[in-house]
């Protein structure tokens, strides 16, 4: 009996369901779980830098953090469903005008590019950014998206996550946190290999003190609803 007849169509559609599928199953399953060391995480720990990893759950987490990064980085991250059309328009508007440049990636970019994807600037990796963005703000709430920002996110070399940044930059849990703690973790972000939150010098303290009086406005305005809702 002749055997059967290669179909390449068929494996072509196998190949597309998978590419399909496995986006799918890994934002559904960390939906619920925490996510494995990232690939950012492993190519640090290769290069040496260590991996310094604990995932807390964002009740282990203090308020004071969830408001620094809205505050930072995603003052309309409750209101947005994952991109931030006046930020990306002022950024290029920014970038177009030469300087250094300016990105306008909100928290549920920077989430998606972080646990599914690789650290760099190129056309592919921006469009599987977007696709992960718009399937994990589909499937997650946006209490889970912050909470595993908060947790795959760099804070120093090899250190990922407010409960392993906390205890290297402030020597106590992420449930600890003050208001100006908060607000100096969140103004490394840009940089954290290079700034420093404990001892900070002159750009860090000043963009701090913004973001800690920005804190009162994410908290007096409900910008922080979605997550910690009515406080």
């Amino acid at each position: 009996m002749a055997g059967k007849r290669f179909r390449p169509g068929r494996l072509l559609g196998l190949i597309l369901l998978a590419l399909i599928a496995v986006p799918v199953v890994g934002v559904a399953l960390f939906a619920v779980v925490p996510p494995t060391p990232t690939i950012l995480m492993l190519q640090q720990a290769a290069g040496g830098r260590g991996l310094d990893y604990r995932w807390r759950g964002l009740n282990d987490i203090s308020p004071n953090l969830v408001d620094a990064a809205i505050a930072a980085e995603d003052a309309r991250f409750c209101s947005h469903h994952g991109f931030d059309m006046e930020a990306i328009q002022k950024a290029l508007d920014h970038n177009a005008e030469g300087g250094r440049i300016r990105g306008g990636s909100t928290i549920s970019q920077q989430t998606a590019k972080n646990v599914f994807l690789w650290p760099s600037r190129d056309w592919v990796r921006k469009g599987l950014e977007a696709g992960y963005t718009v399937l994990i703000e589909t499937v997650w709430s946006k209490r889970r998206i912050m909470e595993v920002y908060l947790n795959v996110v760099e804070w120093a070399p090899g250190v990922y996550g407010a409960q392993a940044a906390s205890r290297h930059w402030f020597g106590k849990d992420a449930a600890d946190l003050t208001p100006r703690e908060a607000a100096r973790l969140a103004a490394i972000l840009p940089a954290p290999r290079r700034y420093k939150a404990a001892s900070p010098g002159p750009y860090v303290r000043r963009r701090a003190s913004r973001i800690q009086a920005a804190m009162g406005t994410v908290r007096g305005d409900g910008l922080n609803a979605c997550v910690l809702g009515s406080r």
